[in-house]
């Protein structure tokens, strides 16, 4: 069944210290802490070597018409990321040279593709972070369906993702959740972070990794954990 348009206000700007602090973590080290909002690692940076850190402007578009993105691409504003829900097509590509320019101009940060991207050599030239399932020559249209949404809750690689959370990637994957979350468990990350250059070291010289862990005790004796 086809889904009628909805189109919502863009979300509140991002806390720009919080991105910042957010940019100077091992993306990783929030897997420590976290369980929920890791998208499926299928969804790979197919461009862009910088990390990625912005709030979601969410799109839904119906697979074969990207009418609804060119729209959004429109709208974006500096530090935004573009999640693109495409409905569960992953051969139409949304996404290309085109779009990719439209949100650089625009300063957006990045853009996560649910589906396929296209042009990649343009797209590396851009250097604007882009996260795909995969790459396709087939691309969507402006057919202009009465369908898809901008700034509405959406789903992205088996993550659900409201406007105006916040999107992380690296060369790992993404992971996106309320600034909230990310604020309760930024500074015991941090704290690992600046904590784990000693930990090689302490490897290099004789260490044992589940001795400095504390890992070895957990077996051992269960009772300690």
């Amino acid at each position: 069944m086809t889904v009628p348009i909805q189109i919502r206000e863009l979300p509140p700007a991002a806390d720009a210290e919080l991105l910042d602090r957010l940019l100077g973590v091992d993306f990783p080290t929030l897997g420590h802490y976290l369980e929920e909002g890791f998208c499926d690692p299928a969804l790979r940076r197919v461009a862009g070597e910088r990390k990625l850190a912005g709030r979601a402007v969410t799109v839904r578009i119906t697979p074969t018409d990207s009418a609804m993105l060119h729209h959004a691409a429109s709208l974006v504003r500096p530090g935004d990321v573009v999640v693109i829900d495409c409905g569960g097509d992953l051969r139409h590509a949304p996404f290309g040279e085109v779009v990719a320019n439209a949100l650089a101009a625009r300063g957006a940060a990045g853009a996560v593709v649910d589906g396929a991207a296209t042009d990649i050599d343009a797209l590396r030239a851009v250097g604007l972070p882009v996260y795909a399932r995969g790459l396709s020559l087939l691309t969507t249209k402006l057919h202009g369906l009465a369908a898809g949404g901008l700034n509405v809750p959406i789903s992205c690689a088996g993550v659900p993702v409201r406007p105006g959370d916040l999107v992380l990637g690296d060369g790992n994957g993404v992971l996106v959740a309320p600034a909230h979350r990310l604020a309760a468990v930024l500074d015991e990350a941090l704290a690992d972070d600046a904590e784990e250059p000693d930990l090689v070291a302490a490897l290099w010289q004789g260490g044992l990794l589940g001795e400095l862990t504390g890992a070895t005790n957990l077996i051992l004796d269960p009772r300690k954990g």
